[in-house]
């Protein structure tokens, strides 16, 4: 199987995005993360989505996979309920989605047989280097906001409303999963 159908696997949700171009760049992220990646897709539905949360059992794409779902939801909800109030890009939206942690899979590595953060996964965090991944492969500034704004970096800015749907729809899993 060639890796962009592995991809398309497990993130049958890259098919929601209605811009051609903008889907395949969204592809050619991945592909080009997880070839840099200590990580392999396999390794996506096993290892656990946080190292912040002990013993957790929810995958990386389980929670990412969930994460795109509810901000989808969330965007449908507020747009039916405030018609034209609100201006609501889905296309960006699902896009920022897929990719806010893309950068996680070059701030990890194996270390005695354990995933652990590695040194420079410290000092650049994940939203900095999914950030680079989508400039290089000419993701609009609208989804690579979402990326670089979708963790606590973002909350000394001002976030867009797609940013802040993906932003909650995030941390929702995550602070569930951590109470």
């Amino acid at each position: 199987m060639k890796i962009n159908d592995e991809i398309l696997e497990i993130w049958p949700e890259i098919d929601w995005i209605q811009n051609e171009e903008l889907r395949k760049k969204v592809l050619s992220c991945w592909i080009y993360a997880i070839e840099k990646s200590v990580l392999s897709i396999d390794d996506l539905k096993k290892i656990p989505f946080s190292l912040l949360i002990k013993d957790c059992k929810i995958t990386f794409i389980i929670h990412k996979r969930t994460t795109v779902h509810l901000a989808v939801e969330m965007a449908k909800i507020m747009k039916k309920n405030f018609g034209r109030e609100v201006s609501i890009n889905i296309d960006n939206l699902i896009a920022g989605a897929i990719l806010i942690d893309i950068g996680k899979l070059l701030e990890y590595e194996i270390k005695d047989g354990k995933l652990v953060t590695s040194e420079e996964g410290k000092l650049v965090r994940h939203p900095f280097s999914g950030t680079s991944i989508a400039d290089k492969f000419g993701i609009p500034p609208e989804v690579q906001h979402i990326i670089a704004t979708h963790s606590h970096e973002g909350n000394l800015g001002t976030r867009t409303i797609e940013s802040i749907i993906v932003h909650h729809a995030d941390f929702t899993t995550f602070d569930a999963l951590k109470a």
